[in-house]
């Protein structure tokens, strides 16, 4: 299984209890993780609403030469232009979590148990940590219209905390 991580501006924290997810209708309080391909999509502060798209399975050429222009491992994530200087100044943590107890779950991986992180990882800038993992960082002055936009097409998109976008 790949490397299991789960992101925090809290650097202290010493053991992930379940608990209930605020925006997943999950009757079980669950502990929350991401695998290393996708760790990406978290690399924001955490009420950073974000646009965020790549080439998946289903991704037509079509889409990969309008919005990827034309590089299929060609990622994108795209800030309003208010978070920009959180980017550099909000500290973000990566714990690194041991993989035994978790399993798939959509886009995810959860554990019904109590986890203890087997290391915490300061990423600094985070704008920097976006160039350094090979993702393009762009800013807008809105998210809307561009999600509209991404939503149609047969890209692997993600929107997370687009309830704090403007308008």
């Amino acid at each position: 299984m790949t490397e299991l991580w789960h992101f925090s501006e809290d650097p202290t924290i010493e053991v992930f209890v379940p608990h209930h997810h605020e925006l997943h209708a999950v009757d079980e309080p669950l502990v929350w993780a991401v695998d290393s391909p996708r760790r990406w999509l978290y690399w924001f502060p955490r009420d950073c609403p974000r646009a965020t798209w790549c080439a998946g399975a289903e991704t037509s050429d079509e889409d990969v030469e309008r919005w990827l222009d034309g590089d299929r491992s060609r990622r994108i994530a795209v800030i309003e232009t208010g978070w920009l200087e959180r980017m550099h100044t909000t500290p973000l943590f990566a714990y690194r979590m041991p993989a035994e107890t978790f399993e798939p779950w959509d886009k995810f991986f959860v554990s019904r148990e109590t986890v203890v992180p087997l290391e915490v990882v300061a990423l600094g800038d985070l704008e920097e940590q976006h160039a350094d993992g090979r993702t393009e960082l762009r800013v807008a002055d809105s998210l809307y219209p561009l999600w509209d936009e991404v939503i149609a097409t047969t890209l692997d998109f993600s929107g997370i905390r687009l309830r704090n976008a403007l308008n």
